[in-house]
């Protein structure tokens, strides 16, 4: 799953900087150690591309990115945004309840959003976002909340339906089963290319 979203990465970035877990570093790209929580591995890729003017954080979770939704994101911070984010309108009813299952309301359904990645900022904007330390970084369930909560401005990119997440089994083969589709309709791979220094 890392493997299609870092291609899709490359097509539009200068430079891919993959957070991962303690002791994997090694290999393929340009790897750092990632933290305990989600904004802590962002924080220590973006102290690892300090020369970047803007920076694109995607979840390998999603492997199914493509570079077009990545370049709209990007585009997107011209309106004058401080972040970019993909995002998909909500289609189910969505309640708000107590913690013993009681419905408090209903949540108008025509503003909301499901947040997705990636997520694309200016370089300060996410700096600013994640020096709010470590609690808040661990809290934190993605970084445009980070650049809201530093006073920031987020937009939304809508995202296309396979920009889908796999966390249950049946998002991995659901997953799998786009991914064979698209290798399929691109046909074989190119010869692979070696450039020497």
């Amino acid at each position: 799953m890392v493997e299609w979203s870092v291609d899709a990465l490359a097509h539009v970035c200068d430079r891919v900087v993959m957070a991962v877990p303690p002791g994997f570093e090694g290999g393929r790209g340009d790897r750092v150690a990632g933290g305990g929580a989600r904004s802590e591995s962002v924080l220590a890729a973006v102290e690892a591309a300090t020369e970047a003017e803007a920076y694109v954080v995607h979840d390998a979770a999603r492997p199914l990115v493509t570079p077009d939704l990545i370049e709209r994101c990007v585009a997107a911070l011209e309106r004058g945004w401080d972040g970019a984010v993909a995002a998909a309108r909500v289609t189910d009813t969505v309640k708000e309840a107590g913690r013993d299952g009681r419905v408090s309301r209903t949540l108008d359904r025509s503003r909301l959003w499901a947040v997705q990645t990636p997520q694309v900022f200016r370089a300060d904007a996410l700096r600013r976002g994640l020096a709010a330390g470590s609690s808040a970084l661990r809290a934190a369930t993605d970084d445009a909340s980070l650049v809201e909560a530093a006073g920031g401005t987020v937009g939304l990119v809508e995202a296309p339906t396979e920009n889908l997440k796999v966390t249950r089994r049946i998002d991995l083969e659901a997953a799998e089963a786009l991914l064979r589709e698209r290798a399929s309709s691109r046909g074989p791979d190119p010869p692979e290319r070696v450039v020497a220094d």
